[in-house]
């Protein structure tokens, strides 16, 4: 089948998808509006608003390096997102690279010549996982674990109502410089503590860096390890998309202001901050392409390029 086959059929399948998907929301928020008013459930969203209190002790706010390891994630998120989409796709690479030096660590017990696009996968990869690593060192140094580690089972039923009501477009009641909401707690506690370390440890064992006379190869298989690498990138997009649509949803000027501001009324200057970060991102994945990743490589590398295909 040729390529010009293949398009059209692939983008029969994505729209076929998208309206499936919308069709899917209709229903829930229809069916949520219904299980909202039901008089049987009345007692039960009585009793669970949706909402998370923090334990008496916990910390208010949101300090700035909250705001700060947020953007550095999204940047280094959207690198490997498409770094990981062109690695997928087994494009012909414009260059491959050797490491030398310090960036030899990429390719740790393995092969020593990259194709630049699993280079500089792993390159943003290493970065995201520093970010992530300072990341919870803060949230426990500091006490702001409470806020995505669940403390009550309460949180379940919680998170249930919170769902029901944000699929009815009738969210719970928010205020995210105090904590989130229980939906939320525990979208932020699987991101953190569960998608974040399958993804790097289904990365790892596909990467060069790992040792193939190593046990847990024998459990941990490179099928297996890229199928969980597979999901783990489908549940970051889709946690992306969500959580950029419920934090707009929920009030964007508020939620903005706790985050980039780091205050409790800093309104119109987080969006600001918030705006020009965002700028700053995009602008950072347009430029930051193949070419100019092939420019940084030689600083870092010994690399060739490949002539352009014919």
């Amino acid at each position: 089948m040729s390529t010009s086959t293949r398009r059209p059929r692939r983008r029969g399948r994505w729209i076929v998808a998208g309206v499936a998907v919308a069709l899917l929301g209709v229903a829930a928020s229809l069916g949520s509006r219904w299980a909202l008013t039901d008089p049987g459930l009345a007692g039960f969203f009585d009793r669970y608003d949706g909402t998370s209190l923090p334990p008496s002790w916990a910390p208010v706010g949101l300090p700035a390096w909250v705001g700060i390891l947020h953007w550095l994630n999204t940047l280094l998120l959207g690198f490997i997102v498409i770094s990981g989409l062109r690695v997928r796709s087994k494009v012909r690479p414009p260059a491959f690279v050797t490491p030398r030096g310090p960036s030899r660590a990429l390719a740790a017990g393995g092969s020593s010549r990259l194709s630049l696009h699993v280079w500089w996968h792993l390159l943003v990869d290493t970065g995201w996982v520093l970010v992530g690593v300072v990341y919870v060192v803060l949230l426990f140094v500091t006490g702001h674990w409470v806020r995505i580690v669940p403390t009550s089972w309460d949180v379940l039923p919680e998170a249930v109502s919170a769902g029901v009501r944000i699929a009815a477009l009738q969210p719970p009641p928010h205020d995210s410089w105090v904590s989130y909401n229980a939906l939320q707690l525990l979208a932020y506690f699987a991101i953190v503590f569960i998608a974040a370390p399958a993804s790097i440890l289904s990365g790892l064992r596909l990467s060069p860096a790992w040792r193939s006379g190593w046990r847990v190869s024998r459990v941990l298989t490179e099928s297996l390890a890229r199928r969980i690498h597979t999901v783990a990138l489908a549940v970051f997009i889709v946690f992306t998309a969500l959580h950029v649509a419920l934090v707009l949803f929920t009030g964007a000027v508020e939620n903005l202001g706790h985050l980039y501001a780091a205050s409790p009324e800093g309104g119109w200057i987080g969006v600001a901050v918030f705006g020009g970060t965002s700028l700053v991102a995009v602008a950072a994945w347009t430029l930051l392409r193949p070419p100019a990743q092939t420019a940084i490589a030689e600083r870092m590398a010994d690399v060739r390029r490949m002539p352009p295909p014919r």
